[in-house]
């Protein structure tokens, strides 16, 4: 996620770190490097423009403290301003005086408007214990109401739909109804987009505002698009009260323009942002921890939340005892890393680790790695995989074929899941590392795996119980470098 802008600002940046003092002189050169940055990133032009001369200011006006280095205080500003370019404060969704809420999702066709409204009852459902209700009043696009329909079945959410005859503003209204009716407490109308806006557009969807007059609307915006979705952002917000934003294929969006741009163009803010293609890949949109991560800073906040969000907590600390025991055995292994797998690929969650970002900007992380190892575990029987100490050669030999890895790699795995379990029997009972062993670890988390590399990640995921005990067994795939 806004991978090259966060490279060329950590350049931009880094240059002005290193100084023990601030003279006009070298902030200059630094506001220079983040504006060439923010133009190469597709940020409006006006943008870029205001942002370092607020960045300049902040810089220059800002009060020496003596126990921080300067350099660390142009950090400290920098990401203030960025914070607010993003919209400052994380804004939620409205409020109804009386259920249900009915929020509008609206924007052009191809943004991902259908599956975005899927997505968020389904964040609406999990994260608010809300019971929500889809409108299918995207009548334009064939089989926009036979997706929407087919996203209901596979999430358990009720779909209002009336086929393609009926008119979207009376289909929203009875929707509304229907959904007074049958208890839900949230309304999400799915309405018409086009491939660019035109007169008709506007026209169906104010029609559809004015009559079922919604506590929100909320424009769907592709972030691959660039300034393409801020200029159809500015049109939408000239037509329609908007009452915030939401971005998809953030993802993809390598060069981050259009979230830097939109915000400030529209005086709207980004709710949320969709990193992915499934269900679950909808988070809501922090402006701080977003400025950090662009930053290099990190996310352990999110990246707890999101371990909290998935992750049986009753389950992990199952396991952590088991572990500290010496008990721990593949189907365990297996149990933990189904968890990792949840959270995401892997790059993705350990660039929300401060200071990683920059570390993985070359790197190219191999998640077949971790289904490698899984094809290792499952060739075993129930019964090697519950008694590890039963898997003689013949057992490796058999493993190794039918999981299509050769025997080192089986040998390996096996080997470095004894050692995992000897070294947390013997903490567990209070004994120090074994000799050799510390320098093994390489300062923490067990080594990678079989075609792996980087060591494993020390000590879990924060937050006690739901964090993965002792590390993942095995450590994370090794990283390439390109």
């Amino acid at each position: 996620m806004f991978d090259s802008l966060a490279n060329a600002l950590g350049k931009a940046y880094r240059a002005i770190v290193g100084q023990k003092v601030l003279t006009e002189a070298n902030v200059d050169e630094g506001i220079r490097a983040v504006r060439q940055a923010l133009l190469e990133a597709d940020v409006n032009f006006q943008v870029a423009k205001e942002f370092t001369a607020d960045v300049r200011q902040r810089v220059l006006g800002q009060k020496v403290i003596g126990s921080v280095e300067p350099g660390q205080q142009f950090v400290k500003c920098f990401h203030d301003a960025l914070t607010d370019l993003l919209g400052g404060q994380a804004t939620g969704l409205p409020v109804a005086d009386q259920p249900p809420l009915v929020l509008m999702l609206c924007g052009l066709q191809g943004s991902g408007k259908t599956t975005t409204a899927a997505k968020l009852a389904l964040w609406l459902r999990k994260q608010r214990k809300k019971n929500p209700l889809l409108v299918a009043a995207d009548l334009q696009r064939p089989a926009a109401v036979e997706q929407l329909q087919s996203l209901g079945r596979q999430l358990g959410i009720a779909v209002h739909a009336e086929g393609t005859k009926a008119r979207p503003p009376e289909v929203c209204q009875r929707g509304i109804a229907f959904a007074k009716a049958h208890g839900h407490d949230v309304v999400l109308l799915d309405t018409a987009g086009r491939l660019h806006i035109d007169e008709a557009l506007m026209r169906e969807v104010q029609e559809v505002h004015a009559l079922c007059r919604p506590h929100g609307v909320l424009l769907v915006c592709d972030a691959m698009l660039g300034q393409d979705a801020v200029n159809s952002a500015k049109e939408f917000h000239a037509r329609l009260p908007l009452h915030g934003l939401i971005l998809t294929k953030v993802d993809g969006d390598a060069r981050g323009g259009a979230a830097l741009s939109i915000v400030k163009v529209t005086g709207r803010p980004i709710l949320f942002a969709g990193i992915g293609e499934k269900p679950d890949d909808l988070e809501e949109f922090d402006p701080a921890r977003m400025a950090g991560r662009i930053l290099g800073m990190g996310d352990v906040v999110g990246l707890v939340e999101k371990a909290q969000s998935v992750i049986d907590e009753k389950e992990a600390e199952k396991a952590a005892r088991k572990l500290q025991k010496g008990q721990f055995d593949f189907e365990d292994f297996l149990a933990q890393m189904n968890m990792v797998r949840k959270l995401g690929p892997l790059k993705k969650v350990l660039g929300m680790l401060p200071g990683v970002g920059s570390m993985l900007k070359d790197a190219d992380f191999d998640d077949s790695h971790m289904k490698r190892i899984e094809a290792i575990v499952l060739s075993m029987t129930p019964k090697e995989r519950r008694r590890p100490e039963l898997i003689d050669l013949p057992r490796r030999r058999r493993i190794a074929a039918g999981s299509g890895n050769d025997l080192d790699a089986v040998n390996g795995m096996i080997k470095q899941f004894k050692a995992m379990q000897d070294l947390m029997k013997r903490l567990g009972k209070g004994g120090g590392l074994p000799p050799g062993l510390d320098q093994m670890l390489g300062g923490g988390g067990l080594p990678g795996g079989p075609g792996g590399g980087a060591g494993g990640l020390p000590g879990g995921f924060p937050g006690g119980g739901r964090g993965f005990p002792g590390g993942f067994p095995g450590g994370f795939p090794g990283r390439r470098r390109r």
